[in-house]
């Protein structure tokens, strides 16, 4: 359940979102903390995890079909530079998540997108 950026799945509430109402939650969070410019709608909120066809922000996608390798702690050049800038912009996004959510919406956070490092060593 750790996606190739260092993400759980597992605690994630766009992943874990099974309702409506779940999804239009997790849609409000997404945009309130800037990962989307508006509230887009349930379906395209709803996500079943990363997989190829998707576009990864962070290129990883791209880039372990070109090393030949299913996750990034498998690559010879693990931990690379589009790794350090990864752990970069997740620290940024971090530190804007402490500032605007509440401690509830923080943890939940926190537990999903903000222990990348550690994850990807997994």
């Amino acid at each position: 359940m750790i996606t190739l950026c260092g993400d759980n799945c597992a605690e994630c509430p766009r992943y874990n979102a099974h309702s409506e109402e779940e999804l239009k939650a997790a849609a409000g969070l997404w945009h309130k903390i800037g990962w989307r410019d508006r509230v887009v709608s349930c379906e395209e909120m709803k996500c079943t995890g990363c997989s190829s066809h998707k576009v990864c922000t962070y290129n990883l996608v791209e880039c372990t079909k070109e090393h030949k390798v299913e996750k990034c702690n498998q690559c010879k050049a693990f931990p690379c530079e589009k790794i350090s800038d990864m752990l970069k912009r997740s620290a940024e996004y971090q530190d804007k998540c402490r500032k605007i959510c509440s401690p509830d919406e923080y943890e939940i956070l926190e537990k999903a997108f903000f222990d990348k490092e550690n994850n990807l060593k997994k």
